[in-house]
C-alpha cells in the first residue's frame, strides 16, 4: 500500500490547514467540498487504500475503520448534536475517488434529493453503512463460535 502523501487527494486537502478538522497518525478529517447534508465531513486514512473492496477480515483494517467511524461520530456530535447521522462508504463502481473515505452526514440532506447518492443498491454496491462494513470485516478471531 502507498502512503497518502503520494496521492493527489492528500495534497489538495493539505494545501489549506484551515480545511482540516482532525489529523492524527491514522486519519485526516475535513468538510466535504460539495456537502450533501447539513454537515458533511470526510474521514480518510493517511495510508492509501483504494476502496472498501481492499479491506479484509483482519485486525488492522477493522481497527482503522472503527477509528474512522469514531472520529466521524465525535465531529458530528460536536458540530450537529441535534441531528440524525449517517456514516458510510461508496462502493465500486459508484465511488468517485479511488481512496477510501468515510462520509459522515448530519441530516437533513441538502438538497433533499441527495439522499439517493447514499443508498445501498444491494449486490450492485452503492453506499454501505459503516456499521455494516465493520460487520463484514470483523476479524474471524473476534466472531464468537457456536458450540
Amino acid at each position: 500500500m502507498h502512503l497518502l502523501s503520494n496521492r493527489p487527494l492528500f495534497h489538495l486537502r493539505h494545501s489549506s490547514p484551515l480545511h482540516q478538522i482532525v489529523q492524527d497518525e491514522k486519519v485526516v478529517a475535513f468538510p466535504d467540498k460539495k456537502p450533501s447534508a447539513f454537515r458533511h465531513y470526510l474521514v480518510i486514512p493517511t495510508e492509501h487504500i483504494p476502496t472498501v473492496k481492499d479491506l479484509q477480515r483482519r485486525t488492522e483494517d477493522f481497527s482503522l475503520v472503527s477509528h474512522m467511524f469514531n472520529v466521524g461520530q465525535t465531529l458530528l456530535q460536536r458540530d450537529a448534536p441535534q441531528s440524525q447521522y449517517r456514516f458510510g462508504f461508496h462502493q465500486p463502481p459508484l465511488n468517485s475517488v479511488d481512496h477510501l473515505h468515510l462520509h459522515c452526514l448530519a441530516l437533513p440532506f441538502i438538497p433533499r434529493w441527495k439522499h439517493v447518492k447514499y443508498r445501498s443498491l444491494g449486490p450492485l454496491g452503492g453506499f454501505i453503512e459503516a456499521e455494516k462494513l465493520l460487520e463484514r470485516i470483523k476479524p474471524v478471531s473476534s466472531i464468537p463460535s457456536e458450540v
